[in-house]
């Protein structure tokens, strides 16, 4: 073989092997859009202790409570303080909000189960708000989101190995200040919840008594972030490292079809002490999927990496389609329609952290390289979904639909050629939608076919 075509055939090899890397943009289209109301309450069990009744007392941004229901007025978190949009959800509330949805399971039967996460976004503003999981139903016809049962986490045996809020009370119902639960997997008769504040893997049975909380290791070593009940202030001012970031814990959890592993995955990338960085690669920051034995109770020894495309993107969900691929949403931290972007300095009728990216990507576990990073086969964009026959219930605009939400958090394969896609409505600070008002609850049904079927 000449030289030159020697050259020829590396160059070809190179292409062929940039070209098998690289990462396809696939259609979708949407089939359904259903939405839950923002001022959607319940009522607290019977049995729970009295103050439980209001909800809300700590939202104000200066930490003191407040008792009287809607002294705090909504403002979005995104529109800062030149030009707030207020969200028309001011509290406290009378009741429990059901909202903030976050981690999706698909059910046969067109139904899922999903969570309310820890509540107002923090330990500090959240030991009001209790922590629940519901059985939901989406009626793509009518475009109603129908809850059907809602299941309240408690801990009456003292399984939780730290003091909680309700811990003198006999049913000792959790809260948002215990925990913050972002994602749900069910295996056989347990449901089993991703943790940010530990993290933490959380068992409870199907009437949500705790059975097992697991801490998480990674080479041996406990991983914290500073909400985990080992991590107090440093008496002296000064650095204090932990190597999971606030809020950055569990956020998504796959599980494997058998029901035999748990794949709990970061929001954010882990703190090198050696390196003084967050985890990287090639400039993009990484995070870490983990493996979890439910038979055994424990962690393998098997870590997966996934590098994010942007630095301080973050994931939203993560489930496995087979043993092999699974999907994951990676989002920025923008919300509302890009096209209704300010044009100028912030004001209250446009957004001025608009969305930029909103994706969900097919990955494979199968073939990591030889740091453990999975690979990235393709995408669809969720501000970039058709919509020829005008199913969309918001955003509707010439055949496209945008799902411009600042927190995507819920995500599971519906069927060989169908995804679900929930959103998290922050009630109160989100309000990606329309001007002056909080989101509400959505779930889309997506046609991915191309997507579900890629290698």
């Amino acid at each position: 073989m000449s030289s030159m075509t020697h050259f020829a055939a590396l160059t070809a090899l190179v292409l062929m092997s940039a070209a098998a890397q690289a990462q396809t943009a696939f259609p979708a289209k949407l089939q359904g859009h259903a939405l839950l109301p923002a001022a959607t309450f319940i009522k607290p069990p019977a049995d729970a202790p009295a103050n439980l009744s209001v909800s809300g007392r700590y939202l104000h941004a200066d930490g003191r409570r407040r008792d009287a229901l809607g002294s705090v007025p909504g403002i979005a978190f995104l529109s800062g303080p030149k030009a707030p949009r207020p969200t028309d959800i001011n509290g406290p509330f009378e009741g429990q909000p059901v909202q903030g949805f976050s981690g999706l399971k698909w059910r046969a039967d067109g139904t899922a189960w999903t969570l309310s996460d820890n509540g107002f976004g923090s330990k500090a503003n959240s030991p009001d708000a209790m922590l629940m999981f519901h059985h939901v139903r989406p009626d793509w016809g009518s475009g109603r989101f129908e809850v059907l049962r809602t299941v309240f986490l408690h801990d009456p045996d003292g399984v939780v190995p730290f003091n909680i809020v309700n811990s003198a009370t006999p049913k000792r119902y959790l809260t948002g200040a215990d925990f913050d639960i972002e994602s749900i997997q069910l295996i056989g008769e347990n449901f089993w919840f991703g943790d940010e504040f530990g993290p933490y893997l959380i068992r409870a049975d199907r009437s949500g008594r705790v059975t097992g909380v697991f801490e998480t290791r990674v080479d041996g070593q406990l991983l914290r972030s500073p909400d985990h009940y080992t991590v107090s202030a440093p008496a002296l001012p000064g650095a204090f490292e932990t190597p999971v970031r606030r809020s950055r814990g569990f956020e998504g959890m796959a599980a494997s079809p058998d029901g035999r592993f748990l794949y709990p995955m970061l929001e954010g990338p882990v703190w090198s002490a050696q390196a003084k960085a967050w985890e990287s690669r090639d400039g993009k920051q990484t995070l870490r999927i983990l493996e979890f034995d439910v038979q055994q109770g424990a962690y393998t020894a098997r870590t997966l990496r996934y590098a994010l495309e942007v630095a301080g993107n973050n994931i939203g969900d993560f489930n496995m389609i087979d043993k092999d691929t699974a999907l994951v949403i990676e989002r920025d931290n923008g919300e509302g329609d890009p096209a209704l972007a300010c044009d100028g300095p912030p004001r209250p009728d446009c957004f001025n952290v608009p969305a930029r990216f909103k994706r969900v990507y097919k990955i494979d576990l199968s073939t990591p390289d030889a740091q453990g990073f999975v690979r990235k086969i393709g995408y669809i964009d969720l501000l970039d979904i058709a919509d020829p026959k005008g199913v969309a219930r918001l955003g509707r605009g010439k055949g496209k639909f945008t799902f411009p939400h600042w927190c995507i958090e819920g995500l599971d394969i519906v069927d060989a050629d169908h995804i679900a896609v929930l959103n998290d409505n922050n009630l109160t600070v989100s309000a990606g939608r329309e001007f002056g008002k909080n989101e509400p609850n959505e779930i889309v049904l997506l046609r991915v076919s191309e997507l579900l079927r890629a290698r």
